[in-house]
């Protein structure tokens, strides 16, 4: 089989593979340390608190947050037969369908891949993976604005993109780069909104008050500059820490953690409905 034959074979498994997901929703950020994964996974469990079949997948192949999130260590990965492919079986936690390099690895072990080797890797854990019908599957992608974001949306064209930035100017500089990435002209992928982590801390002894540790709002005022939708602002808090580290999502329980994650699914419900 020649090179090209190869690759439109590829292609139709890929499309084939995907052809039950609604939407492909993206969630990225320019760099790392923002909470970018806490998004990602909060968001999964809000849209599955509502009733969505929802799928959540780690295209971060170096750094998988996914197992620490949601206290799965490495795992059995059983098969299916779907026609004549073997595809493997997502774990399922909360309602969620998910995937991770990290459920098949030693999680402490580094992946040292060349970019083409994890870009190959990302495609077949998304391709031969038995999602089945779902009404969003959530990517949660690497920072930045390298090998694997560029596979991601040429190979898989998400229906949007969002991405996490905490209101420090270092972030808010990186973000600015993966977002324009995005809308890149041989790229365009939608850009759904800009999720501002971190924003503010509230004690619980003085619900009525915010102390804006790292800058007030550069989250927001990026999105002013950039045109694109500001989908809400994530509290710093104890709280979401330490759910992280139970793997126990904040967006399981019912508190002002959990609502603002609420807010920011229900936007972009809101703004893939509209398509």
């Amino acid at each position: 089989m020649n090179p090209f034959e190869e690759r439109k074979k590829e292609q139709e498994a890929i499309k084939q593979a995907m052809s039950s997901i609604k939407h492909i929703i993206a969630v990225g950020s320019g760099k790392g340390g923002v909470g970018k994964s806490t998004v990602a996974v909060n968001l999964a469990v809000c849209l599955a608190k509502e009733g969505y079949r929802v799928g959540l997948a780690d295209a971060d192949v170096y750094g998988p947050s996914l197992p620490t999130l949601f206290n799965i260590d490495r795992t059995e990965i059983l098969a299916t037969k779907q026609g004549d492919r073997e595809l493997m079986v997502p774990v399922e936690r909360y309602g969620i369908k998910l995937m991770s390099i990290g459920f098949m690895v030693d999680y402490s072990a580094p992946l040292m891949w060349r970019g083409p080797m994890a870009s190959n890797a990302l495609k077949q854990l998304l391709s031969e993976t038995h999602w089945g019908e779902l009404d969003y599957l959530i990517l949660d992608m690497p920072p930045g604005t390298g090998d694997i974001q560029l596979t991601l949306v040429q190979t898989f064209r998400p229906s949007g993109a969002l991405f996490v930035c905490t209101p420090q100017q270092l972030a808010v500089s990186d973000v600015r780069r993966a977002i324009n990435m995005f809308n890149n002209d041989q790229i365009n992928i939608p850009i759904l909104g800009l999720v501002e982590n971190m924003a503010y801390f509230t004690p619980e002894e003085l619900p009525n008050n915010k102390y804006y540790i790292f800058g007030k709002e550069g989250g927001k005022q990026l999105s002013k500059e950039l045109n694109v939708d500001f989908l809400g602002q994530i509290p710093i808090s104890c709280s979401v820490s330490q759910a992280n580290d139970d793997g126990m999502p904040i967006a399981l329980k019912d508190n002002a953690e959990s609502k603002a994650f609420k807010v920011v699914a229900d936007r972009i419900v809101e703004k893939l409905d509209k398509e």
